[in-house]
């Protein structure tokens, strides 16, 4: 079962009353196909469709049809197609669906705003499992107004929601991972939250977690490449015998340097104050590792005439 359909199984178990009906079923029947005196409202969820059937049953005292059929092709699962043939232009005026856009006692507030939203999402709304792919949350429609409309409801809630034409629909679509938790939350979709927020978590910290390998990783290379220039610098100058221009305090660097190829100058400032007794920081033996490497070139440059 996907994510959206499990999400849409949660909030179809839950119950509207009154004018909430009336908002979450405008959104539905909008988003279906109604013409020649006849609703016909077609889903692939039997939770859904049951719903439905008891919104429009409550509401208006009507009995849908119930029609269950296999889809067009062998991955379809089973169509449920719920007809409503009575007092079908009062339901279409009483619901608001004569224009692009409801009027406002469709939303006149929070909670009849939330309604339409669950309408929506269970019509035309798809999510994401955040375990399986890329975070997203689209519904598409046919109509930029309506999609406007959409996108002004959501952005209600700081979802941060924006429109793109695809073809000849318009997708309203959500992007950000916290974003659409929100969503959830908004569709009082509880269970789909604590499992979405989990998910997500998780994957947060997996991220960070290759992120901060990544650039540990990126470290190490950068000291092992540092420490083996540095021994090229002092292999070179030891060649040609050119250690001796080198003052004490050098010396010791370098020869603790072929020593402990491995180590980093911290480590390496750390050996030497316990082994010789005497302190260097790690910026000393910084200092002193440029004057080997000012050495090392000035030798490469002298081969080169």
């Amino acid at each position: 079962m996907s994510f959206t359909s499990i999400v849409k199984n949660e909030i179809s178990r839950l119950e509207a009353i009154g004018s909430e009906n009336i908002s979450e079923l405008s959104a539905i029947i909008r988003n279906s196909d109604y013409h020649n005196g006849t609703i016909k409202i077609i889903t692939e969820n039997s939770s859904v469709a049951r719903h439905i059937y008891r919104l429009v049953r409550d509401t208006y005292d009507i009995m849908p049809i119930i029609t269950v059929r296999k889809g067009y092709n062998y991955n379809k699962k089973y169509l449920y197609i719920l007809e409503i043939k009575q007092r079908v232009e009062m339901i279409l005026k009483d619901l608001c669906i004569d224009s692009n856009v409801p009027k406002d006692y469709i939303i006149d507030d929070e909670s009849l705003i939330k309604a339409y939203i669950k309408g929506l999402f269970l019509s035309i709304g798809s999510i994401n499992d955040p375990k399986k792919s890329r975070y997203h949350l689209e519904f598409s429609v046919d109509n930029e107004d309506y999609a406007n409309f959409i996108n002004d409801l959501l952005n209600k809630f700081t979802l941060n929601s924006k429109i793109i034409k695809r073809e000849s629909k318009y997708m309203v679509y959500v992007k950000e991972a916290e974003k659409i938790g929100d969503f959830l939350r908004v569709i009082n979709a509880n269970n789909a939250v604590l499992y979405y927020e989990d998910i997500r978590i998780y994957r947060d910290h997996k991220n960070m977690t290759n992120r901060l390998n990544n650039c540990e990783q990126a470290n190490i290379d950068k000291m092992i490449m540092a420490a083996t220039n540095q021994i090229n610098d002092i292999e070179l100058i030891e060649k040609i015998g050119g250690l001796e221009l080198l003052d004490e305090k050098e010396k010791v660097v370098a020869t603790y340097r072929l020593k402990y190829p491995e180590a980093s100058l911290q480590e390496l400032s750390e050996i030497i104050s316990i082994e010789t007794g005497k302190a260097i920081t790690k910026s000393g033996i910084n200092h002193r590792i440029k004057k080997i490497e000012a050495l090392a070139n000035k030798i490469r440059m002298n081969e080169k005439k």
